[in-house]
């Protein structure tokens, strides 16, 4: 069957979740880290079980992490024709620094094929063993790297939506910007209602249902951060009550409060039907000075249809749609 017949008979998951308003908040995946390893394309729909390009030994340490819970975000990334390095694999890893933090912590080394999946390991379980790569380490925490994902063997809607965001992206952005930014074809990493979707590292914001008229706001900040509340799933910093509040906190402060070094907790909520939840969200100003803190009540403002997968007869669910019904600054 050819793709242009898949795709005339294909109901698109994101444009059903378009259609019928769904807001991508609370949709951030919850990371403590992250590793982002370059594999060459085709990629299955689960290139994580591919053992010719994925070290069994990384598989087994990722398997044991997260088992015991651990908040990892593995993702591959396509090689760029401009970024790649022939024999060698890029990795990226991120962290949080502290409980409370602005972004993620970012070290990027490009090691020869063979050498992969010891620097996973010594990344995620044996720090003791990262000086032997100290000679692949890339000094690049001043990049700002933004993955899109196009991962069409996942879901269709990735990469017919994605794949036009990300070469629009790449073409208009990447040179203009002295080499502190790059774009990256990434695997999937959840959310394919939500296509086009992006993740902004080391900043650890997750993007939705992007349009081409947003790019220059989501990327240079040029203008009011309001007009990017439609198109964001969320800070992977906080968990999912915790990042409705940090929406609008976000809308009061400006864009300064990207700078600012955070934490959330839940106070309360129903724990049963998630109907709300009270939560406070804690901050510090970036140079110090201020400490301070809002209490929000998320609450649930009713539900649409949506389909999570995209396909002839995709499923149709109804999911719930949640608003902050207010918001505090504390003294």
């Amino acid at each position: 069957m050819s793709t242009n017949k898949i795709h005339n008979n294909c109901h698109f998951c994101s444009e059903i979740s378009q259609a019928n308003g769904e807001d991508p908040i609370g949709s951030a995946n919850v990371v403590e880290q992250y590793l982002i390893i370059e594999a060459a394309q085709p990629w299955t729909d689960n290139i994580l079980t591919e053992t010719d390009r994925i070290p069994q030994s990384l598989l087994e340490a990722l398997n044991f992490l997260w088992e015991g819970g651990r908040k990892i975000q593995v993702i591959a990334i396509a090689p760029d024709r401009e970024y790649s390095h022939p024999d060698y694999t890029r990795v990226f890893y991120y962290h949080r620094p502290a409980k409370f933090f602005a972004q993620f912590e970012k070290h990027e080394f490009i090691v020869p094929h063979p050498l992969l999946g010891s620097l996973a390991l010594a990344l995620l379980k044996h720090p003791e063993e990262l000086p032997n790569f100290t000679q692949y380490r890339q000094q690049t925490k001043h990049i700002r790297e933004l993955l899109i994902c196009t991962h069409g063997n996942v879901d269709v809607a990735c990469s017919r939506f994605g794949y036009p965001i990300y070469q629009k992206l790449r073409s208009e952005y990447a040179a203009a910007n002295n080499s502190n930014l790059r774009f990256w074809r990434c695997s999937h990493f959840t959310g394919h209602q939500f296509a086009p979707t992006l993740v902004d590292l080391p900043q650890g914001q997750y993007w939705g249902h992007l349009k081409p008229e947003i790019l220059d706001l989501l990327v240079r900040g040029n203008g009011s951060v309001k007009e990017l509340y439609p198109y964001y799933r969320g800070w992977s910093g906080l968990s999912f009550f915790e990042q409705i509040a940090e929406r609008e906190i976000w809308m009061q402060e400006g864009w300064n409060w990207l700078e600012y070094q955070k934490a959330g907790q839940v106070l309360a909520s129903d724990e049963i039907n998630q109907e709300w939840a009270d939560v406070r969200i804690d901050y510090t100003t970036a140079d110090g000075n201020i400490s301070s803190a809002y209490q929000a009540r998320v609450e649930v403002k009713g539900s649409v249809i949506t389909a999570r997968k995209s396909g002839e007869q995709p499923i149709l669910e109804e999911v719930k749609q949640y608003q902050v019904s207010s918001l505090v600054k504390l003294a």
